[in-house]
This record gives structure tokens, C-alpha cells and sequence, in this order.
């Protein structure tokens, strides 16, 4: 049976991407109700953050585009003389199909075409068979409780991969393979944490600089990094917050020494714009702090977040690979969080999760007790503290 080509409009991936952006529901129920994959989404997404500014200033962008394609006409025309114009055309229209977004590529296969099979049109773009034939579907219900319970599991330990979550799921009685859970686990965006030796790669480059840790000063002689003043030491991080219909992703910036939680955004994906709106909000409200501590995600390690810190001279220290206790601060209040919010409670959609994490961290910071605080309150501490350093 023949497949009808089917193509997006502009009007249509806007208003996708405007749904998206709401973050009220997860990427994978979008992607299903609009008949797309998370990664289209993801990739529309990222293209229309790139381009909004282009509303603004068409004028120096159609000038910047004009320019463009004179140099590349006058590029064209002197391959055409060495190469000849055939083959540079040829060249040129190989190297753009293959640089298109997997929906532009399942758009291009035409099943009408007898001289060039589906095989073969799938080999010229890049494109992989299996995800020409892809229909994405819904999470089901009983992998959405699936993906909980991992998140449980890996909450309680996180040094346990995925074979140990595995053998821990058959012990309480569920019917999975480790393929299964390994694959879960990677949508999650999670991994077991344990040292691990460091090779070099021999690669580089700005825009994923690895930066050392910069609390080892701060430790005591147990080891337990100590923060004497607040917005010393900020700390950031994501984490993975299971939700009906697939899951959500946590953003969130820490005061190490307070306990106050300073800013916090849920999304629906795992971008760049997560980590660095937090960010840019924290800074907004609280100034600066001396250093930031992050692990070594690409959210973090990225050009556009490394240079907010640096445009504010502050500090940037990541944790050693694989150390998780490097950024204990933050991962407590994660811990917190789930054990006394997300894990005990059902949320009718995503409003009311964002509505529920709000108000807990309202609480958390204004009159939740704190025994590492002597027992007061977190932004107590912080305001205290803020005060003094005025």
C-alpha cells in the first residue's frame, strides 16, 4: 500500500513548538497527538529558540542572508570551473538533503516513485528505514509505573546500573528484560554513578570545556564540604520527575549554605534553554554568587551557560566524573522533594505538578526545619545571611 507524503507548515510546527513550550505536558504526548517523534519536536524547538530573534531584526538578517549567497555564488562558480557544474550541483544537493531534520527526510521519500526504491531513497538521505516507518505511540500505563519504580530505585542508589535495577525489578516481581531497562533508563537521562577512569579523547574545543573542582578548599576533615556565607557556592542540576504519559525533566539552583532554593523550572525537554533560564532567573533575583558548581552534563559544560557565568565573573567548578557527592547539596533536595512530594501523590496533569513542586518548595523554604541548620528554615538562613554581607 502506498504511503501519502506528508509535509508540515510552517503554521503548524509554530504552533507545535508554542504547545511544547508551555511545558504542560510531556514531549511524548505531543509528539503523539500530532502524529511526530520527541526528537522532531525537540529539533523544532531548538531551530525556532535559534531563530526568534530573527522577528525583530529582519532588516540585518535578510542583508546578512543576501551577502550569504553571494559569496556562495561566486564560491559556486569557481568550483563549477575546476569540478564543472554538474558535480558541484550534484555535491551541493546530496550534502543539503542529507543536513535536513528527520521530518524533512520522511517527507522527501515518495512511495510513488517506481524507478528509485524506498531502500535506496532512505540510503541518499541518511535517513534510517526504521525511522521512516516510525509512528511514535503514547508511554503505557505500565511503563509509566515502570519508569517510577526505576526512579525509585535509582533515588535509594544511585551507583546501580541498569543490570542491578533489573534484577532488583525481577526480585519485586515485574516481567522486564535489562534491554528494556537500559532503554528506559536512557530516555530518563539516567546512569549509574561511579568513578570512572578518564581517557583522553582528543577532543576539544570551547563550547564543552570540562572545569576542575573548585570546593575541595570548602571540605572539612571528613571530607564534608562546609560553606560559610550565603551566595558563595550555588549549585545546579537536573533531575528526572516521572509523570502520566511519560515524564518531565526538573531544573533547579541550590545556596549551598543556606539550603535555599533559589530558582527552579520544569520542562518537558532537556535543552540548553532549562539550565540557562534557571540560571539567568537565580541571578535576577539573588546577584551573583562566587562559584557554581554543576556537574559535567552538556546542559552545563555548553557555551551559551558557561558564558553567563563568566559574564558575571563568577567561578565554575564541576564535579569530578562520576561523583555525584561533588554536588550534594543539590541532590538532597531532590531527594527530598520525591520522597515527600512526587512519590506520594498522583497529579491530574501538568499544571497541577507545576502548581505541587511550587508550593513544596515554598514550604521547604520558609518552614521546613533543617537539622544541618541547626533546625531553622532554609531561606531564613539566607536572608540572614544576605543581610550581613550588606
Amino acid at each position: 500500500m502506498s504511503r501519502k507524503k506528508k509535509s508540515y507548515s510552517a503554521e503548524f510546527k509554530t504552533k507545535v513548538v508554542l504547545e511544547l513550550l508551555k511545558d504542560e505536558e510531556p514531549a511524548s504526548t505531543i509528539a503523539s497527538r500530532y502524529g511526530v517523534t520527541v526528537q522532531t519536536l525537540n529539533q523544532w524547538k531548538k531551530k525556532f529558540l535559534q531563530n526568534a530573534s530573527l522577528a525583530f531584526d529582519m532588516s540585518r538578517t535578510t542583508k546578512e542572508y543576501r551577502e550569504k549567497i553571494e559569496k556562495l555564488e561566486k564560491e559556486n562558480e569557481a568550483l563549477a570551473k575546476t569540478l564543472g557544474k554538474t558535480t558541484v550541483e550534484r555535491d551541493w544537493a546530496v550534502g543539503k538533503l542529507k543536513s535536513l531534520d528527520l521530518s524533512s527526510k520522511r517527507v522527501l521519500v515518495d512511495s510513488k516513485l517506481n524507478r528509485l526504491s524506498l531502500t535506496r531513497q532512505c540510503q541518499l538521505l541518511g535517513l534510517n528505514r526504521s525511522s521512516f516507518y516510525y509512528r511514535p505511540v503514547a508511554m503505557s500505563q505500565y511503563d509509566e509505573q515502570l519508569v517510577r519504580r526505576i526512579d525509585e530505585i535509582y533515588t535509594d542508589i544511585s551507583t546501580y546500573g541498569y543490570r542491578k535495577i533489573h534484577a532488583q525489578l525481577k526480585d519485586e516481581g515485574w516481567s522486564i528484560g535489562h534491554n528494556k531497562v537500559h532503554r528506559l533508563m536512557q530516555k530518563m537521562g539516567i546512569a549509574a554513578i561511579y568513578p570512572k577512569k578518564r581517557r583522553p579523547t582528543g577532543k576539544g574545543g570551547a563550547q564543552h570545556r570540562i572545569y576542575p573542582y573548585a570546593l575541595t578548599p570548602f571540605k572539612n576533615d571528613e571530607g564534608q564540604v562546609i560553606v560559610e556565607k550565603a551566595n558563595q557556592v550555588w549549585s545546579g542540576d537536573i533531575t528526572y520527575i516521572p509523570v502520566k504519559g511519560g515524564f518531565m525533566y526538573l531544573a533547579a539552583i541550590i545556596d549551598w549554605h543556606s539550603k535555599a532554593l533559589l530558582a527552579w523550572k520544569l520542562s518537558n525537554t532537556m535543552d540548553l534553554s532549562l539550565t540557562s533560564d534557571v540560571l539567568q532567573e537565580a541571578i535576577s533575583k539573588y546577584g551573583t554568587p562566587e562559584i557554581f558548581n554543576s556537574d559535567q552534563g552538556s546542559q552545563y559544560t555548553a557555551k551559551e551557560h558557561t558564558e553567563i557565568l563568566q559574564k558575571h565573573g563568577i567561578t565554575i567548578s564541576m564535579n569530578g566524573k562520576g561523583r555525584s557527592i561533588d554536588n550534594i547539596a543539590i541532590e538532597r533536595f531532590f531527594r527530598t522533594l520525591k520522597y515527600e512530594e512526587i512519590y506520594i501523590k498522583e497529579y491530574n496533569d501538568i499544571k497541577e505538578l507545576k502548581m505541587q513542586i511550587k508550593d513544596f518548595i515554598t514550604f521547604y523554604n520558609y518552614n521546613r526545619h533543617h537539622a544541618s541548620l541547626n533546625y531553622d528554615k532554609p531561606m531564613n538562613v539566607y536572608l540572614h545571611g544576605m543581610k550581613q554581607a550588606a
